[in-house]
């Protein structure tokens, strides 16, 4: 497991370094051809990894029922991010994922409920949501590498 967690880190700081000159502006420019913004991009990565490892073990996610509604699969956005709401969005986008370490290591993850993916595959297990977190993280990787093309 500890791989999976490098992985996660690596890509999160890969992310963090490809929009760090970034203007709150770009951040949440949707360009034309595109369903959503860097900004929602990288909300949307820390309530993924919250539900994917937290919410289908049975425990609480780390970050609000408001945040998971206005990021989570199916949702847009539907109004500009402050730079402040950005700044916390990044302190979670790095901290979340060492706590997800740390807990992981402490062994809370006891329960998991299986869930299939849009893409079809039965997450049964932490170690299934933790793989597939990465999964997920590469797809939306290439999406923001993509938007940063045209803002």
């Amino acid at each position: 497991m500890n791989k999976q967690f490098e992985i996660l880190n690596k890509s999160r700081e890969l992310i963090l370094k490809s929009v760090t000159k970034l203007s709150i502006k770009q951040l949440n420019t949707i360009p034309d051809g595109f369903k959503n913004n860097i900004a929602w991009n990288i909300a949307h990565l820390v309530v993924t990894q919250q539900l994917l490892c937290y919410k289908l073990s049975g425990l609480p996610c780390l970050i609000s029922e408001e945040m998971i509604e206005k990021y989570q699969k199916g949702t847009a956005p539907l109004n500009v991010i402050t730079k402040e709401e950005f700044e916390n969005m990044k302190k979670w986008f790095v901290e979340l994922p060492k706590k997800l370490e740390e807990d992981y290591k402490n062994e809370i993850f006891s329960n998991y409920y299986p869930y299939k993916t849009s893409v079809h595959i039965t997450l049964n297990s932490i170690e299934d949501g933790i793989a597939f977190n990465a999964y997920h993280e590469g797809i939306h990787l290439g999406i923001i590498l993509q938007i940063l093309k045209f803002v």
